[in-house]
């Protein structure tokens, strides 16, 4: 979480990604591409956006507290767009953490297996390399034709002072490269790929994001509506 409103009230506001590359125990290294959405009640439309260029979803629930009342409206969400639900204890190293209740609380209330729901301590670090084990192994790789005409979905859009709109984008088919001209197919309106790249979560410019891969794009738009949010 990057904006100030965002720390100061503890939760997320914008969608943002972060990439990166996962070497796995099978010896094959992989790139995840993790999208961090709102999970508050108000930005349940911001949410579907960004489940929409997700194959699967990490359900991570307080080993402590249980499963909240918006952790399961978001879920329901998740498993309706047919995404690979993939449940997360975090929090175990807690005096308060419960595992074994709160798996049975997963499986009772949302419906899914979580015998064997990773357990983990985002804080000190431990069960962190199962959980990008599990992805690796549960979730599918993206779908998309990598050599068939460019299509984008803008997961989310930001303004920056310097840059401008920033949209936040995941490749559907095709490759985006520096210099392409785009179209914002509801407002009909064509622009230049000034600038890409891929957040590691720092801002990386690179010279192309291709099929399956999530990151942001600036091309001199100066007003948000330019970039409407679950565009193409």
């Amino acid at each position: 979480d990057s904006m100030d409103l965002e720390r100061e009230r503890g939760i997320t506001i914008k969608a943002q990604s972060v990439t990166l590359d996962y070497k796995a125990s099978d010896g094959e290294t992989y790139q995840l591409n993790f999208i961090d959405t709102p999970g508050h009640v108000d930005f349940s439309y911001e949410v579907s956006r960004s489940l929409a260029a997700c194959e699967g979803a990490l359900l991570v629930v307080d080993a402590g507290q249980g499963v909240e009342a918006q952790t399961l409206a978001n879920c329901y969400t998740a498993m309706e767009m047919d995404l690979e639900v993939v449940p997360v204890l975090n929090k175990i190293d807690l005096p308060a953490a419960d595992p074994e209740r709160v798996a049975e609380e997963i499986e009772d209330i949302v419906g899914i297996d979580a015998t064997d729901a990773v357990r983990c301590s985002a804080k000190t670090g431990v069960g962190v390399q199962d959980v990008l084990e599990r992805l690796v192994r549960d979730i599918p790789p993206p779908e998309g034709d990598p050599e068939g005409p460019l299509q984008a979905l803008i997961i989310d859009s930001w303004f920056d002072n310097y840059l401008g709109v920033v949209s936040l984008i995941r490749i559907k088919n095709g490759t985006l490269r520096k210099g392409d001209k785009v179209k914002v197919m509801s407002t009909e309106q064509t622009y230049n790929a000034d600038r890409l790249g891929i957040f590691t979560p720092k801002q990386i410019d690179r010279t192309e994001l291709k099929c399956g891969e999530v990151g942001w794009l600036v091309c001199a738009i100066k007003d948000i509506h330019g970039a409407p949010v679950g565009d193409t």
